[in-house]
């Protein structure tokens, strides 16, 4: 009982950041970037507020994902195991999937 309480912990903290980033920067004058330090967005985008928007609850979505995950540990450890291994390969294909659609919307 104690490993999955620590998966949860684990998944709840992975989560909390996608959750700060989706609340507080919805409306900020920068540009939410995929990746920490890309600098070349804001000369890419025609609308930031938009694209902030979109990111925002793209990011939103994967915190959720994460809370999901390490709620699933409480069923079944080997349910966690494999939520959390989707999350962390093939979600993040499907995420910069996501990310590259939203800035080809908004470039």
């Amino acid at each position: 009982m104690v490993e999955r309480i620590v998966c949860f912990v684990a998944c709840i903290m992975c989560a909390i950041p996608f959750f700060i980033v989706s609340k507080y920067d919805t409306d900020s004058q920068t540009p939410i970037p995929f990746w920490s330090g890309d600098t070349s967005l804001k000369s890419k985008l025609k609308d930031i507020k938009g694209y902030n928007r979109q990111m925002a609850k793209l990011y939103g979505k994967c915190a959720w994902a994460f809370v999901l995950t390490g709620g699933s540990f409480f069923f079944t450890k080997w349910l966690g195991i494999a939520l959390l291994i989707f999350d962390c390969s093939l979600g993040i294909y499907v995420v910069y999937r996501c990310y590259k659609r939203i800035l080809a919307q908004f470039s």
